[in-house]
């Protein structure tokens, strides 16, 4: 089975996953029409609630029909139920704020094998979500070498349910969540260059903000 093929496993957690997505929100998507039907692809989002990249992995694959991974906080990989979950959908451990070179690699192997790779470049949940934290370097050290396309995804909506401080039960009780995905960035430069990384960084930050205000208005009216 290719990179791009979901697994027996993602078709049967689709069938389960997507009814409960549609329950908790009322999910709209835009701009799909700017992902690569096929080839390594680099999904980059804000991270605004611990249910962003469940969603977004439920919605792009039954949208699309390509299956997403994640670089994945390694405690996560630790936990009973999280980690068999995380590795049976294989899912990429990265052991934050310490370098990880291995992650690294297994990113860059996945692109090169064709895969999405979806990153929130801050890194962490915001507490603030109406404005962006610090965009780490991470996304632009994937994308320099393989020539990955970059595709800005704007999330809102999930905070309304699960913001940083824990789950939320509370009007409305079915929010709007909406998923707006933007051009593709084309990586250009060198990942050896630091001067060419910030600059790849940056790019990424000024488009990510422009697809969340457009998640932001959409999730408005």
């Amino acid at each position: 089975m290719s990179a791009g093929e979901l697994s027996p496993w993602w078709r049967y957690g689709l069938r389960v996953a997507s009814p409960l997505v549609r329950l908790a929100f009322g999910v709209r998507m835009t701009g799909l029409e700017h992902v690569p039907a096929r080839g390594p692809t680099l999904l980059a989002f804000n991270h605004v609630s611990a249910l962003d990249g469940p969603v977004l992995a439920v919605a792009f694959a039954a949208r699309t029909g390509r299956p997403v991974r994640f670089l994945v906080a390694a405690e996560f990989f630790r936990r009973r139920v999280h980690g068999w979950v995380l590795r049976t959908f294989e899912q990429i451990p990265i052991r934050r704020g310490e370098g990880d070179g291995a992650a690294l690699d297994a990113g860059l192997e996945a692109l090169r094998s064709g895969s999405v790779i979806a990153i929130a470049p801050e890194g962490a949940v915001n507490a603030d979500p109406e404005h962006l934290q610090r965009i780490r370097r991470g996304i632009a050290r994937l994308a320099l070498p393989t020539g990955a396309p970059i595709v800005p995804v704007g999330m809102w909506g999930t905070q309304t349910r699960w913001p940083r401080g824990g789950m939320r039960w509370s009007r409305p009780w079915r929010p709007t969540l909406v998923l707006a995905f933007g051009p593709p960035i084309l990586p250009d430069g060198d990942v050896a260059s630091e001067d060419d990384v910030d600059m790849l960084r940056d790019r990424v930050r000024d488009r990510l903000e422009d697809q969340i205000a457009i998640a932001r208005s959409r999730a408005a009216r």
